[in-house]
């Protein structure tokens, strides 16, 4: 039910200015895509933020994405300490040794050639999903990768968004 308020968005919506901002670094490291989210407060439902969070997306430049993705951990190795990092990455929790070996190598070659992070919206997403996926775009042109890049990044967006107006302050505390 993404169309209604929540206790989270209210308190979301109330926030400093700076913990707003803070929170929205949280879910997207790119200074232009918090500030153009956080110009729009205060929310009317959690749907008015997620499209707020899809027009920010469309306006980033190659410079804002890859302000965006240097907050991402290669696939596989989720920063330790994140939660939230590991939850997105619970597919490859379980991967076996010959996998993460191979994913390992996959990223390499991948930042390699497009001089960052394999980034995909891991979430629900088995070892196996994402390693045909690195393996497909690794193909692709710098300029189809960033578009499909920035798709990624506006589904993790919304995952994390609508996690951060549902969650109530005592959670994770």
């Amino acid at each position: 039910m993404t169309s209604s308020s929540t206790p989270g968005l209210a308190r979301f919506n109330t926030l400093a200015a700076d913990e707003a901002a803070a929170a929205l670094h949280e879910v997207c490291a790119s200074a232009k895509w918090g500030s153009l989210v956080l110009a729009h407060r205060p929310y009317a439902g959690t749907e008015a933020l997620l499209s707020a969070s899809d027009a920010a997306m469309a306006e980033l430049s190659a410079q804002d994405l890859a302000e965006a993705m240097a907050g991402h951990p290669p696939i596989g190795r989720p920063k330790p300490g994140d939660p939230a990092s590991a939850r997105e990455q619970r597919g490859m929790a379980g991967a076996s040794e010959e996998l993460r070996a191979e994913m390992l190598e996959l990223n390499l070659a991948y930042q390699e050639r497009f001089g960052h992070v394999f980034l995909i919206c891991a979430t629900g997403a088995t070892g196996e999903q994402m390693r045909d996926a690195v393996k497909a775009r690794t193909g692709n042109s710098p300029e189809q990768e960033r578009e499909i890049v920035r798709t990624e990044l506006g589904k993790i967006n919304r995952i994390r968004l609508t996690r951060l107006v549902q969650d109530s302050p005592e959670q994770g505390a």
